[in-house]
């Protein structure tokens, strides 16, 4: 066998070893990494980072870290009143006196509450849809969580309804329903101020230019003309 051959057979059987670190020396590892590597932005190279971590810790630190996930799942719960996450059936936010009951933020998630209450400018209360209008992932309006926003309207005990969605196609899709689903009441529905570049999501907007927004907060209807 002449000399190219030899450096290409060396360079096959490199390449199967190189294509074979991802074999694990255990079961239970490869188990772990595979549940570490279904979580949103975690890659098998950062699970595997990260069980290897616990392997490390004392059994009691990571039975503790096992436990709070396990109570997370099992013991929280969602606001009867905005269907935010809570550790009792009403959150703080709904049940603080201080709070204006009348007038109603709507988001999607527990991460724009976050965002929203960071910029100390909003004193309102909630109300947490849980997804937003997307065919595309089959989310539809039915899969919206507005019943007891709906009611509330009804009962008269809004005045300003704010339509606080990710200024994406799918969150003015969602505004745009929202709006002609509610605009038959006598309630004023506004929309954050353009401060909030198009196309972002709310969670990433720097607080100031988020809390820019909600004081400057713009009647729906102008919003077809932007």
């Amino acid at each position: 066998m002449d000399k190219p051959t030899l450096d290409i057979t060396f360079e096959i059987s490199l390449s199967k070893k190189m294509m074979s670190i991802d074999q694990f020396p255990s079961r239970l590892l490869e188990d772990a990494v595979n549940e570490f590597a279904r979580l949103p932005g975690i890659g098998r190279k950062t699970a595997l980072r990260l069980v290897l971590h616990l392997l490390r810790q004392e059994t009691d630190e990571v039975r503790r870290f096992s436990n709070t996930i396990i109570q997370l799942k099992e013991n929280i719960l969602y606001c009867k009143s905005c269907n935010n996450i809570s550790d009792s059936e009403i959150c703080n936010i709904c049940s603080n006196p201080a709070r204006d009951q009348e007038t109603i933020c709507v988001v999607e998630n527990i991460r724009d509450v976050m965002a929203i209450e960071n910029t100390h400018q909003y004193r309102g209360i909630y109300h947490v849809l849980g997804a937003i209008i997307s065919p595309m992932d089959g989310i539809g309006p039915e899969d919206l969580k507005f019943n007891i926003l709906e009611k509330k309207i009804k009962n008269q005990q809004v005045t300003e309804l704010i339509l606080a969605l990710s200024t994406t196609m799918e969150g003015d899709t969602t505004n745009f329903y929202l709006y002609k689903k509610f605009n038959e009441f006598t309630i004023k529905i506004t929309t954050l101020a353009r401060g909030v570049s198009i196309g972002d999501e709310l969670e990433y907007a720097d607080e100031v230019t988020l809390g820019r927004s909600i004081i400057n907060r713009t009647p729906f209807q102008n919003s077809f003309s932007l």
